[in-house]
């Protein structure tokens, strides 16, 4: 029964000094392993952009990019929103302006319209040749009619 013991002492003491190198080693081959899986995932994170590549481009409408300001007294202009046809004011839709520049319009051509300035049914034929802002046949947005 002695010598059971002294063997199992003589073990378990070979086994605990082992153990606690294996220990280490095995610490230190994990720190080797994770610094090498640093190095290679900074080559796999991902790109960070500073502006997102599929957004589209804010257009800003014709009066804004030039700022322009309608007045009730430039009659070539607001007479580009009329139609040539019916005199009808041209919708957001079809010019493209913001809807604060929209508003704008519409005031100043029914301005212009009171003091007589512009007409009311038709387009003043002295502007039917002047080059288009936009094409009412071709809308930025498409509409029912």
């Amino acid at each position: 029964m002695a010598s059971l013991i002294r063997t199992l002492y003589k073990y378990s003491r070979n086994s605990m000094t082992s153990s606690y190198r294996t220990i280490s080693n095995t610490a230190n081959h994990e720190q080797t392993i994770l610094a090498d899986r640093e190095s290679s995932m900074k080559d796999d994170l991902p790109i960070n952009f500073e502006n997102n590549p599929f957004e589209k481009k804010k257009e800003s409408c014709i009066l804004c990019r030039y700022n322009i300001v309608p007045d009730y007294k430039n009659v070539r202009l607001l007479s580009q929103f009329q139609s040539s046809y019916t005199g009808r004011i041209y919708g957001r839709h079809i010019t493209g302006l913001c809807k604060a520049k929209q508003e704008m319009v519409e005031r100043e051509i029914l301005k212009a319209q009171n003091c007589g300035f512009m007409p009311v049914y038709h387009k003043n034929p002295n502007y039917l040749r002047d080059p288009k802002l936009f094409d009412p046949d071709h809308p930025f947005r498409p509409h029912k009619y």
